[in-house]
């Protein structure tokens, strides 16, 4: 047996340049060819590893990822960026016992910094507090929110606690009218006084979650009666039955380009007898101004104010077809009818190799069978549009 190499600086580095320019090209297994000869021996530089761990993951390949994220985590536990990444594999397994521990590492990293709150009070780890007050707050993005809210009520039962729930504006109103919590406060407004926090994403560590414990009492939001009474109006007239579109995300989130579609690229679902509205907000909302050949699609983009009307929207139509972003995540919430298109490793909370979701029940999931691949995506999911319209109109 050949004695593993004998790295210096300079070669480690000579061997980094030349392999992150290939993951960043998303080039994956052209980045594992070039490093597995080097780590063969099983030994090696901790950088080179952290990069063959990121040239794995994007080809599925979650139980090597897994290992070696483990390893670095076992060499160097004070690497809490190498935390946060083996979190995320291990959710995305479906390991949510120590998934949810790794995960609190997420405020350590310098692009979680900012949303970190400072709280000079202790963290609530799942105790009885009884006669006490326990703050919950948000700290992520919208379908966050609306993921785990479901788990506020939880949290008041297992702790006993007067429950304050901080959340942002812009989903106030739907937390308002969300059961097991005694006051909500906006989320840079001086709240009452507390005894004990717990950020909303790190309730399933405190709470000991596990997928048997999900859904849990289904809906746990509701649309705003007023709201769906005017779009009732509003949506009355079009054909049924009616699908909801949102093709793209945030431009901002850090994997939005391989999360986001092109409207066009949608076209194989413009089916005889089936009506289509756009939800979709944020730049991308304009190409609904030329919907693909055959569509017949309303775009109500301009006219949705804020998370309340999108609600009552998802509440009157008949599906929601949408990329992974917040509408499927509140759709999800409202007990509506939703299915969402994945990427080939999509995010954790989706898990693997499976066309429905524990946290919601009337979700199903289309997912990429390759890397970058939408039209199988969308050609199963006409031929399952089809089925359900016929199905709609019998």
């Amino acid at each position: 047996m050949s004695a593993p190499p004998v790295w210096t600086d300079a070669s480690v580095n000579a061997l980094i340049e030349q392999v992150r320019p290939l993951l960043v090209a998303q080039r994956y297994e052209e980045a594992e060819a070039l490093l597995m000869p080097h780590l063969a021996s099983g030994t090696g530089p901790i950088a080179l590893w952290r990069l063959l761990a990121a040239a794995l993951r994007p080809q599925g390949k979650l139980e090597a990822t897994r290992a070696i994220q483990e390893m670095i985590v076992a060499q160097v536990p004070g690497d809490y960026s190498a935390r946060f990444d083996l979190s995320e594999t291990l959710l995305l397994l479906g390991d949510f016992e120590r998934g949810w521990r790794e995960y609190r590492y997420r405020y350590s990293l310098a692009h979680t910094a900012s949303m970190e709150r400072k709280v000079q009070r202790p963290r609530w780890n799942g105790q009885p507090m009884p006669g006490q007050t326990l703050l919950i707050h948000d700290e992520q993005g919208y379908g966050d929110t609306f993921q785990f809210m479901r788990m506020v009520p939880w949290a008041k039962r297992q702790s006993g606690a007067r429950v304050v729930l901080e959340v942002n504006a812009d989903t106030l109103s739907l937390a308002r009218r969300l059961d097991g919590c005694d006051d909500i406060v906006v989320r840079g407004e001086l709240p009452p006084p507390f005894h004990q926090h717990c950020e909303m994403m790190s309730l399933p560590m405190a709470i000991r979650l596990t997928l048997d414990d999900l859904p849990g009492p289904m809906p746990y939001l509701r649309a705003d009666p007023e709201r769906v009474a005017h779009w009732r109006r509003r949506l009355d007239a079009l054909p049924r039955p009616l699908v909801a579109l949102v093709w793209a995300g945030r431009p901002t989130h850090v994997n939005d380009a391989n999360r986001s579609l092109r409207l066009d690229q949608l076209a194989p679902l413009a089916l005889p007898g089936v009506g289509f509205v756009s939800i979709q907000k944020g730049p991308a909302c304009v190409q609904a101004e030329a919907p693909p050949a055959g569509m017949p699609l309303v775009s109500l983009s301009d006219e949705i104010r804020d998370f309340d009307d999108t609600a009552a929207i998802l509440s009157i139509v008949d599906l929601l077809v949408s990329v992974d972003s917040s509408p499927v995540h509140l759709a999800g919430a409202l007990g509506c009818p939703c299915w969402t298109m994945l990427p080939f490793v999509p995010d954790w909370r989706w898990l693997m190799q499976r066309d429905d979701t524990p946290w919601y029940p009337h979700m199903r999931l289309f997912r990429q069978t390759r890397r970058g691949d939408w039209d199988d995506v969308i050609s199963s999911m006409r031929e399952a549009l089809s089925r359900w319209a016929a199905e709609r109109r019998a």
